[in-house]
């Protein structure tokens, strides 16, 4: 079953972003907190959204949340029209294979269709092959074209000319 996420499940969101950051060798590097997860999908102005996984509990009602899809809105000048960037993709290591990857998918590219968005992008790790085949098996291609780039730290401070400035 899949669903919006509510701010009850900030908790189990926020341990879910750290499994997948564990998973990606990169726990060290998570510095969010739970209130800030809450400011950005449910405070005045927010940033993100989110849809949950939850296993079946055998009546037909969503049980425990056992993965999610963090999102936002992007916007293409050469289309003309938002897309979504999906941030975060995860369900955990145990329940994959139960179709709950594919169905966060499913209803995002639902909402792609539905408001006439154009493009659903996400970034993988290169050496993550199994994600890989099954982005590939639902038709999604890599865009080879394009490389990331991205500033943090002390290189965006400097940049924008804020605290920490070199």
């Amino acid at each position: 079953m899949i669903r919006i996420a509510t701010p009850d499940d900030i908790p189990v969101l926020h341990a879910l972003v750290r499994e997948l950051a564990a998973y990606e060798k990169a726990l060290d590097e998570v510095v969010a907190s739970e209130e800030q997860l809450a400011e950005a999908l449910f405070g005045d102005r927010p940033a993100a959204y989110a849809h949950v996984a939850t296993a079946d509990d055998g009546n037909g009602e969503g049980g425990e949340v056992i993965g999610f899809a963090l999102w936002f809105l992007n916007f293409s000048t050469w289309r003309g029209v938002h897309g979504i960037y999906l941030e975060d993709l995860y369900v955990r290591p145990e329940r994959r294979g139960g179709g709950h990857g594919k169905a966060l998918l499913t209803e995002l590219a639902r909402i792609c269709v539905e408001r006439g968005y154009e493009r659903l992008e996400w970034s993988v790790l290169d050496w993550n092959a199994p994600s890989i085949a099954f982005y590939e098996s639902l038709g999604a291609r890599p865009q080879d074209e394009w490389t990331v780039y991205r500033l943090t730290d002390g290189a965006l401070a400097s940049l924008g000319g804020g605290e920490g400035a070199a």
